[in-house]
């Protein structure tokens, strides 16, 4: 009896380690995929800046599709370098940073709203502090942000909000190294110190 019992045991841990592991691939396949069909929108978007095509630029003002890549995203401090996937939901945030539906992106006037796991893409967040130099590449055009507040909130209250200015905010769970369900939020709030280019006439 024993034996059958450890042999289950056995067999159920081999199943959870597969199926995590397959999630983890898929993860890793779709941010690749992601940072493939960035690069390719980048060229194409370089071609259109060098022809002028206004009717383009207007154009990358509507809302993204669900999954599409939307931002690059870099924090030198931790080696982050990751592409930012539209939504927020489940296979969003497998394969990357999730951009919140409905927020502006990076470099645009408003709130632009980013989050992550914190056991994947934002893993180091607890090494950031107020001063560090957030990089972004959007439509809107390249930017270089300075973290000015940290806070940690509970997960039931509301800390995202729209604001006038520009400003990114990245968020994740928190603690980062907690085993199960993490209690609370952590919110990073960065603001505009230089943008090195710009895209997008409507972007302030």
């Amino acid at each position: 009896m024993r034996k059958l019992i450890g042999l289950a045991f056995f067999i159920s841990g081999g199943l959870l380690l597969s199926f995590v592991g397959g999630r983890y691939a898929v993860g890793i396949a779709q941010a690749d995929s992601a940072r493939e069909r960035w690069d390719a929108d980048e060229a194409h978007r370089a071609v259109l800046r060098a022809r002028d095509l206004v009717a383009h630029r207007t154009g990358l003002l509507s809302a993204p599709s669900a999954g599409a890549p939307v931002a690059r995203l870099v924090i030198p401090k931790i080696n982050l370098d990751e592409i930012v996937i539209e939504g927020v939901d489940g296979d969003a945030l497998n394969a990357g940073p999730g951009h919140l539906p409905g927020s502006v992106l990076p470099g645009v006037r408003g709130n632009a709203i980013v989050s992550a796991h914190r056991d994947r893409h934002f893993s180091h967040f607890d090494l950031l502090n107020v001063g560090d130099t957030v990089l972004t590449d959007s439509p809107a055009g390249r930017m270089k942000w300075v973290i000015v507040s940290q806070r940690i909130v509970d997960k039931d209250s509301p800390a995202l909000f729209a604001t006038r200015d520009t400003t990114l905010t990245l968020t994740t769970c928190w603690p980062i190294r907690f085993l199960g369900s993490a209690p609370d939020r952590l919110i990073v709030t960065a603001k505009p110190v230089e943008r090195l280019t710009t895209r997008l006439a409507s972007a302030n």
